[in-house]
């Protein structure tokens, strides 16, 4: 027998026409959210980025590929990692399915990270991915906009990210947590040079041949993108995380 609440068809039906009403209330934030985002002022980008690609060496000018619009996930795969990241893989999984629309709406999506792109590359044949991925190896693009530090800036706690310089020393004496070691040993490394790279998504246009920057989100500003947590929110039990980190790469689930 169930713990949870129960009750009548006409019961359910009242809180799910009030909870509606609430629903809809954060439908409409959200629109307003997207316009203000949209309403942020443009940073005109001078500086120089090159990238390793499928098609060779790039600028960041050619990552839109004819369109005017980029969206970037700094997807966490350091140089010395031998796997990616965990997690970042299983916001990735939902890339392919709409890449192809953004595409053909004028947008371009593209993962980046620092690791070599042959590892790149291995990796993504490995997850069965098509979205395009490029390697910043050797670019100040990931530190530029927020998602590599050095071991000098750990050390010292010397990080701001998501815009906040937060509780982000570390050295052999930091607690880490378990979500965070269990990524770690997933991506092959330890857990600070794993967290020396963060996840975040970055959105830039292309306007008479000058590249702008208009928005980046981090940390809990990804969630939206997260497709899988979309669907737990609307699942009985929720995320239901409280055995901790329970997901895996598609192809590390055992068969059930």
């Amino acid at each position: 027998m169930t713990k949870h609440k129960t009750g009548t068809r006409k019961e359910w039906l009242d809180a799910r026409l009030e909870l509606l009403q609430a629903e809809k209330k954060h439908t409409h934030q959200g629109d307003d959210l997207a316009r203000r985002r949209q309403e942020l002022p443009w940073v005109r980008i001078d500086k120089t980025y090159e990238f390793e690609t499928d098609k060779g060496k790039v600028s960041l000018a050619d990552l839109f590929r004819g369109r005017s619009q980029l969206l970037v996930y700094h997807f966490m795969f350091g140089p010395d990692y031998t796997a990616g990241c965990m997690t970042c893989s299983t916001i990735a999984d939902g890339f392919n399915g709409f890449a192809v629309h953004l595409a053909n709406h004028d947008v371009m999506l593209w993962a980046v990270s620092r690791a070599p792109y042959a590892k790149l590359d291995a990796y993504k044949r490995r997850m069965g991915w098509t979205f395009p991925w490029a390697s910043s190896f050797g670019s100040d693009f990931n530190p530029d906009f927020g998602v590599a530090f050095t071991e000098e800036e750990q050390r010292t706690g010397k990080i701001e990210y998501n815009y906040a310089r937060g509780e982000h020393a570390m050295d052999k004496t930091t607690e880490v947590p378990e979500a965070v070691a269990v990524n770690a040993a997933m991506a092959g490394t330890d857990a600070a040079t794993y967290v020396r790279e963060r996840p975040g998504m970055s959105a830039f246009a292309l306007e008479d041949g000058a590249v702008y920057h208009t928005y980046s989100a981090y940390a809990r500003g990804l969630d939206g993108l997260w497709g899988m947590y979309q669907w737990l929110d609307r699942a009985p039990k929720g995320r239901n995380e409280e055995e901790g980190v329970w997901w895996r790469r598609h192809d590390e689930y055992e068969k059930r």
